[in-house]
């Protein structure tokens, strides 16, 4: 069964080339189109899509208030944030409301179907320069790593380490699995015993310790 994505911008420039891109994944199928959040909130409601690709700025209702209606639905969406923005607080506030991800709109093809894949399947997608101006940030806020967090780091292994770098910049665990060569199953066992080693309850925590401790420059 293909995964029903509804395409939320207002440039129609972008929705053609997001259609496009979608109608040669062949397990993907595009469920409708909206200029501004309005419209996709309504065509939510007549559609029922999977997945919706929504932007951050539109007209009358933007990216952020549709997503709270979208999200407040008896079944709601899984929702895909896209910007043109290096917007850090709105990608916090996207995140906080419970948006499964944010990419810029100049992510690869390849990478958007694969983010469009592993939304729906309930995991959640930073594209990697945002990811990287969202822990950086956080990072910079915090104070440098200490004793107990790394004697925790040091209880990684090398492939913890490697897959910990890799999620420090914003690589799903098909990315990470396609990089390391190995299946995606064994990078989710990996990432569990990564959170738990680092007592931490999500991969933006984990990612943050890895950017104060300099993993990102290794």
């Amino acid at each position: 069964m293909s995964i029903r994505v509804l395409i939320a911008d207002d440039n129609e420039i972008t929705r053609r080339g997001l259609l496009w891109i979608i109608d040669t994944s062949g397990d993907i199928e595009v469920c409708g189109q909206a200029a501004d959040g309005e419209e996709a909130v309504a065509l939510a409601e007549e559609t029922r899509p999977d997945v919706v690709l929504l932007d951050v700025r539109m007209p009358r209702v933007d990216g952020l208030a549709a997503l709270g209606r979208l999200l407040a639905r008896p079944e709601p969406p899984r929702v895909l944030m896209l910007t043109t923005f290096h917007e850090d607080e709105g990608v916090r506030t996207a995140l906080r409301a419970g948006a499964a991800g944010f990419l810029l709109k100049d992510t690869p093809p390849e990478a958007l179907l694969r983010a469009i894949r592993d939304v729906h399947g309930g995991h959640a997608v930073l594209g990697p320069p945002v990811a990287k101006r969202l822990v950086d940030g956080l990072a910079r806020s915090a104070p440098s790593i200490g004793p107990e967090e790394q004697e925790r780091l040091d209880s990684l292994t090398p492939r913890e380490l490697d897959v910990l770098r890799l999620l420090a910049v914003g690589l799903t665990n098909s990315a990470i699995a396609a990089e390391l060569g190995t299946t995606e199953g064994t990078v989710k066992g990996y990432v569990s015993s990564v959170l738990a080693k680092l007592q931490t309850e999500s991969r933006v925590q984990a990612a943050r310790t890895a950017y104060r401790a300099g993993l990102d420059r290794d």
